[in-house]
């Protein structure tokens, strides 16, 4: 879960993402965006409730914020191995461009310090819209491994 949020003009940049496709520049869309750029990890719907603070969003509302992210091509979204969905902002932030490693123990995503793989060569008239390459296994915690 994110520590800091950014400044306000990042706020500024992201409003200007929003509109840029076509779209009303909301506060919730604003702080919702804000959260998932600032993310170390993928969020989960339960994430950004905790991190907005309570009261900040109705549950409903969250949801539909994180959907309309999805659908409009701001955010990503992909389930963790027990089946949580966790959101990221799309297009670069910290979650663009490499691999994840998911630990079956306890839950929790990892982000690697190394570039996701090329994709292979695809068929004619097929178009790659997006790659992930999420690794799963246990973590040195859950291995008793110390750190």
């Amino acid at each position: 879960m994110p520590e800091h949020i950014p400044p306000s003009s990042s706020a500024a940049n992201l409003a200007e993402r929003i509109r840029a496709v076509g779209a009303r520049a909301t506060p919730a869309r604003i702080r919702v965006l804000e959260l998932l750029s600032a993310a170390p990890l993928p969020l989960s719907h339960h994430d950004v409730e905790s991190a907005l603070g309570a009261g900040s969003l109705d549950r409903v509302t969250l949801y539909r914020v994180l959907d309309w992210l999805v659908a409009s091509g701001l955010a990503v979204k992909g389930a963790d191995e027990r089946r949580v969905w966790r959101f990221s902002l799309a297009g670069g932030g910290t979650h663009g461009s490499h691999a994840h490693f998911h630990c079956e123990g306890c839950g929790r995503v990892f982000c690697l310090d190394m570039p996701a793989p090329s994709p292979p060569p695809l068929p004619g008239g097929f178009t790659l819209l997006r790659a992930a390459l999420d690794l799963s296994g246990r973590c040195a915690q859950c291995n008793g491994v110390p750190a």
